[in-house]
């Protein structure tokens, strides 16, 4: 659509007939993100507040179908590759946010890690640098004193803060690790979250029979690392009265825990009272279709 048309219909924003103001938002939306630079300049420009909330709605409306379906798109390929739906998740509240730019504070890490890895250390020993550099050099942590803040669960504040929740964290660890070579995958156990050390590459799909037998170890992601076996799952489990599923021991799918990082935003959002951002949040948990 030419400018000179899309002020036309931004002008058209402040006319009183609701009718009107439908006709043209509509058709600002379905033309995407390319008409946010020009409402952003009418937004500049106007000294109208009624107007302004107007268009900020308008651009807020667009960000949104524009994270939508950046979403499908991901979920429809998502394969093994969970950083691209955290950032995906974290662009509904920044949309501005660019993905190279929380790639390469990832990849600041990765680099730190593979120099102090090599092929003669034991799966154990390889988890003991990465927990070190990852926890002690870099210091991330788990959010005790605010456990419930959203802020937990979009990757780009967790990067810049060092604070996160379990599935922020594990998403953050999983990709420095898959990406040096190392086996590691998420496991989608109720009221925590974990990772589970594998002796060969998992891939995004139905758990196969074979991969059951071949967790080594798991490592808590909130607990800077720590290591632990099945026996530690059997104990939480019947510690928090939950019934001993297959699924709470072995690696799941990327979609699955972005589901649950959406699902832990909702909760989050939920305490704090803001329920549109629960709807919107619902609707992109339906495009994932877990």
């Amino acid at each position: 659509m030419e400018i000179k048309r899309i002020r036309a219909l931004i002008d058209l924003l402040d006319d009183p007939d609701s009718k009107i103001f439908e006709t043209v938002k509509n058709q600002l939306l379905r033309q995407g993100t390319s008409v946010i630079p020009e409402l952003e300049k009418s937004w500049e420009s106007s000294l109208n507040d009624h107007l302004q909330n107007k268009i900020e709605n308008i651009i807020q409306q667009i960000q949104f179908q524009d994270t939508a379906k950046e979403l499908q798109k991901w979920s429809e390929n998502a394969k093994d590759d969970i950083f691209p739906g955290a950032y995906l998740i974290a662009k509904y509240q920044y949309p501005d946010l660019e993905y190279n730019k929380i790639l390469k504070q990832a990849d600041l890490i990765k680099q730190d890690v593979w120099l102090e890895l090599n092929e003669n250390l034991t799966a154990l020993e390889k988890i003991k640098i990465l927990n070190h550099i990852f926890y002690d050099i870099y210091g991330f942590s788990g959010n005790t004193a605010n456990f419930y803040a959203p802020q937990n669960s979009y990757i780009n504040i967790v990067l810049e803060t060092k604070k996160g929740n379990a599935i922020s964290l594990a998403i953050i660890y999983m990709y420095i690790a898959q990406n040096l070579g190392l086996p590691i995958y998420g496991v989608n156990l109720p009221k925590n979250f974990i990772i589970a050390y594998i002796d060969k590459p998992f891939f995004n799909k139905a758990l196969e029979n074979d991969s059951e037998q071949n967790v080594l170890f798991y490592i808590n992601p909130f607990n800077k690392g720590a290591v632990f076996g099945k026996k530690e799952i059997d104990f939480f489990i019947k510690q928090k009265k939950i019934e001993p599923l297959k699924q709470y021991y072995y690696p799941c799918t990327s979609k699955v825990i972005i589901n649950r990082l959406i699902t832990d935003l909702i909760v989050s959002y939920n305490k704090l009272g803001y329920p549109n951002k629960i709807n919107d949040l619902k609707l992109l948990q339906n495009i994932i279709k877990i």
